[in-house]
């Protein structure tokens, strides 16, 4: 009896047809992939908002009042976000002035060491809704509370006590006009004394807060606000 094979000779000449045909349309999916490979690679934007040599700022208004603000320098990332907000709280190092990398990372190497010096100047800018701008308080509201000790400046800057039976019971408040500074700060305790200089611009509020003890350089630290009030302000309309 005969055997014949399990493939015949026709299916075989059938088969290596289809293969043959088969290449060119694979080499065409290649060279297809390829090119569109390369297209989407010279086409691929390459610019950021921010340019090369400066950080990637965000437009944020704020009481109506248009701000450019860096983002590594915005502390909540919940605020990381343009368009109106109601408040914004940013950090700068100090003297610099420039946006930090990060936050400062505690280890339990270093949780137990002394308390490291603060290198950097915050600012908290809000609303304000038509509330008593930072000139009228200190025009008409602080001078109430003043002690009535005779003050006179020292190094241009001058410095009143408030009353201890007063809302600002534990806090000093210096003043100078050439460079302008207001601040109101905290004594010395437990914790370094701080100090807050407030400055308002159209809707919005500008709180900057700074060790007490940068008072003994108070020009650089008024220069410092003001270079930074310039800074972040947006184009006006």
């Amino acid at each position: 009896m005969t055997v014949f094979s399990a493939t015949s000779p026709r299916s075989s000449r059938t088969g290596a047809r289809m293969r043959t045909h088969l290449v060119p349309f694979a080499l065409t999916g290649v060279f297809a992939a390829s090119a569109i490979a390369l297209v989407a690679y010279l086409l691929w934007p390459t610019w950021s908002t921010g340019g090369a040599d400066a950080p990637d700022k965000l437009p944020v208004s704020v009481g109506g009042t248009l701000f450019n603000l860096p983002i590594p320098a915005i502390r909540m990332k919940i605020q990381r976000h343009s368009g109106p907000q109601e408040r914004i709280d940013l950090d700068f190092l100090y003297p610099s002035l420039e946006a930090p990398n990060g936050p400062r990372h505690v280890t339990a190497d270093t949780v137990d060491t002394a308390m490291q010096p603060i290198d950097r100047i915050f600012l908290s800018i809000s609303a304000h809704h038509d509330a008593l701008s930072p000139e009228q308080r200190t025009a008409t509201i602080y001078p109430r509370y003043f002690d009535q000790a005779a003050a006179a400046p020292d190094d241009g800057l001058t410095m009143r006590m408030f009353r201890s039976d007063t809302p600002y019971g534990s806090e000093d408040f210096y003043s100078a006009t050439s460079p302008a500074l207001t601040a109101r700060c905290t004594r010395d305790g437990t914790t370094p004394g701080m100090c807050l200089s407030e400055r308002r611009i159209d809707g919005a509020d500008l709180t900057f807060r700074f060790p007490r003890s940068w008072l003994s350089q108070w020009r650089d630290v008024a220069d410092a606000i003001e270079k930074l009030t310039t800074q972040l302000r947006g184009p006006r309309s």
